[in-house]
This record gives structure tokens, sequence and C-alpha cells, in this order.
């Protein structure tokens, strides 16, 4: 005989059911008009395609009816729980994150009712609180950064721990080469010579600071609010005798003195938020002489998207980097004009060399994937993981995310012609 409180519970598990069941129903004519690919859906012993004949082409096995409630009311937050709990599996996550990138109007925002309504309007809520002061900043780059070196000398570079796009010289070279030659690249088109003071703003583990000081004979400050990355760094400095040729600094970009005749700040500007980022831009002019040059890589966001999406939170901002924002060109090109005299003098998109070493880190994370379990991490954080790596590297490959490297200049710089070439 039935307690009312196991009544209570399965009257609650059929509520939800119901639910998902009225979710499925609403979702599946969507993307059963999905173009440029065809999505193989399977649940249980029953499949169905749904899109059209093209080059995305993957698979979608349900293994839990509530996945359909978190696709519709949780949006790209829900998809990515759903996934981290096991309610969904894919063959290529890649390609789904690719096909639904390509169908985004057909499939953005799940379902109109107030539930879903409600759940974004506490998850913008959620976003606007999570401001970047110089606590909330530490609290932001600690939560990503600071879970273990461990963890990153799993899929990084080995050479150079670089977590960035790398630029890729021709296809077949290795993370390796492609790390060294963004290095280089960067460098060359700063030209930064053996009398400059170069200012490097966020670390990282250290790679472009060592190897600005051992290639281009500089001194190089560079600085960063990651307990982890400066405890990291420090030890390869003294281990390869670079203390006096490189200067660590533990401060955020705000706290920041001096003058530099180079500075360059690689994949940083997005942690500074969209509150910030004219606070960012210009203590770079600050920061440097009068006829300084400026290196930039940034990770953007379409400019018709920017408004909308520097206001969402989304999976990114919720479990990978809170705290964090992605400008578009026009956001940073307007800040620069209002609150430097720094002038653009190039700017060059690298967005599928980011899908590549993203694709490169992918593979080597699940390689040593019985390296991560021993380090401690659970299935759910992997799958988390996992799901990171193959959502940003879809989004590269459809262009909905870029990287560009922008080289900026005071009004009294005079670079050579060389400098600033691709």
């Amino acid at each position: 005989m039935n307690t009312p409180r196991s009544l209570d519970v399965n009257s609650l598990k059929h509520k939800e059911y119901r639910v998902s069941r009225w979710c499925r129903s609403r979702l599946i004519p969507q993307l059963a008009r999905l173009e440029g690919g065809r999505l193989t859906l399977i649940e249980g012993t029953q499949c169905q395609h749904l899109g059209q004949a093209g080059e995305r082409c993957a698979t979608l096995r349900i293994h839990h009816p509530r996945a359909w409630r978190r696709f519709a009311l949780g949006g790209t937050i829900g998809a990515a729980e759903a996934y981290m709990d096991g309610d969904w599996d894919t063959d290529d996550l890649v390609t789904l994150v690719r096909l639904l990138a390509a169908n985004l109007e057909r499939v953005n925002g799940g379902l109109e009712n107030g539930t879903a309504s409600l759940g974004r309007w506490l998850l913008r809520l959620a976003n606007g609180l999570r401001r970047n002061t110089l606590g909330g900043a530490r609290r932001h780059i600690a939560a990503h950064y600071d879970i273990g070196n461990d963890l990153f000398a799993t899929f990084l570079d080995r050479h150079h721990w670089m977590y960035s796009s790398a630029v890729f010289p021709h296809p077949d070279a290795s993370l390796e080469c492609a790390s060294t030659h963004k290095l280089d690249l960067l460098l060359d088109r700063l030209d930064v010579q053996p009398h400059h003071r170069l200012l490097e703003i966020g670390t990282g583990w250290g790679g472009l600071a060592i190897h600005a000081a051992r290639t281009r004979g500089c001194h190089v400050t560079t600085t960063t609010i990651s307990e982890e990355q400066y405890a990291h760094t420090a030890r390869r400095l003294a281990e390869e005798g670079l203390t006096d040729r490189v200067t660590l600094l533990k401060q955020d970009y705000r706290e920041l003195t001096g003058r530099y005749d180079r500075l360059v700040s690689v994949e940083m500007i997005e942690a500074v938020g969209r509150q910030y980022l004219d606070t960012y831009l210009a203590t770079l002019d600050r920061l440097l002489t009068d006829d300084g040059l400026a290196m930039l890589q940034a990770i953007t966001i379409r400019d018709q998207r920017f408004e909308a999406a520097s206001r969402e939170m989304d999976f990114i901002k919720r479990y990978i980097f809170p705290g964090g924002f992605l400008p578009s060109h026009h956001a940073i090109l307007e800040s620069l004009a209002r609150r430097t005299s720094m002038n653009l003098l190039a700017l060059d998109e690298i967005g599928l060399h980011y899908a590549r070493t993203l694709r490169e880190w992918r593979h080597r994370f699940e390689a040593n994937i019985e390296t991560v379990r021993r380090l401690g991490y659970d299935e759910r954080f992997i799958r988390m993981w996992r799901y990171y790596l193959g959502y940003c590297e879809g989004g590269f490959l459809e262009r909905t995310i870029g990287t560009c490297q922008l080289l900026l200049a005071k009004p009294g710089a005079r670079p050579s012609p060389l400098t600033g070439a691709p």
C-alpha cells in the first residue's frame, strides 16, 4: 500500500514526465526545420531523422526524458547540465554544436512561457551581479585557473603551457610548434627589441614572458592574480635562471604603475567584464609610453549578438568562466576611440586556428582521461570539461565566436614598415 509520501513522489514524477513530453512535442518541430545538416534522434528503440541532408550530421541519444524539459526551459545552461548529468549523449559533440549554431534562430531561447522567462530573468540578474571588482575578479579567476595545474598539464602544449589560441603555420604543425609560432608572431608584430620594457597583462603559466626574455633579450614585467599560475611561473623562472630578466607580479591590471615601451595581453580582455572594458583599455593607454605599441589577442562575439549575449548568463559564464564576457570588434574599437589615445594599426582574425587548438586540447584531454580521474575529478566534471571544449570548438568553426589579434599604437609610435604585416 502506498504511503502519502510515496503518492506525492509518484505524482511529482508523473507531472515532470508530462512536462518533459510536452516540451518534446514543442521542440521536435523546431528540430525538424534544421537546415544544413541532419540530426538523428534516438530514444530507446525509436529512431528518427530531423533536418535535411548536409555536411553537419550528428546523432543525439536521449537517456532520460527530462532532457527535453532541460533543453526547452534551460537554454544553453540546461542543455549543458543535462549532458553533464548523463541525460543525453552524442556521437559527435562538435558537429552537433555546429548544426545547432548554424540554426541559432530556429532553436534559440527554448519555449516562450512564464517559467522559462522567469528562469532567464533570474540568470540575467545573477550575471549582472558578477561584477569584476578587485575582489570579484580574484574570485572569478580562482574559480577557473586555480582548479589544479595538473589538470591543465593533461592537455596544454608541453613547451609553453599556452591556454590561448595557437596559430598553425602549416596544416601538419604540432600544437607545440603552433604555440611557438603564435608567440613569435605577437612579438614580431610588436617589434620587440632588447632595450624595450615589455609588459604582459595575464601571465598564464609564464610561456610568453619566458619566450620573450629568451628570444628578444628584453626585460619583461608580467602580472597575474591566479595563485596557481603565479606559483607555477615563479618556479619556472627560478629553474630557468630568468628571475633577473622577468619581473613577476601578483597584481590586478588596475593596480599597475610605471610606463612600458611594449604591451601584450593575450585573451585577458574577456575576463574584465563589460562594465570594465573602458577601464581596461584606458589602463593600457596609461601604462604605455607615448611612442608605445600594444598587442591584444581577444575572443570576440559577432557585433550583431553583442548586446544580447553580454546580458545573458550562458553555460560558459555559469560553469567555466564566471564574470567573463566576450567583446565584439565594434565594442573594442568604440571604447578605444572614447577612452584612449591609441589607434588601430591592424586586426587579424584567427578564429579557425582556435578551433584547431581546441581540437588538439580535446584529443589530449581524452587521451589522458585516466590521469584526470586519478587526479580526483569526478565524471560530472569530466563531462563538463568535454562539453566545454567541444562547445567552443563548434562555435569557432561556425564563426558564432571568433578570435582576433589587434595591433594598437600610441600617437607617437613610428613602427617599422614590416610591423603589423601578417
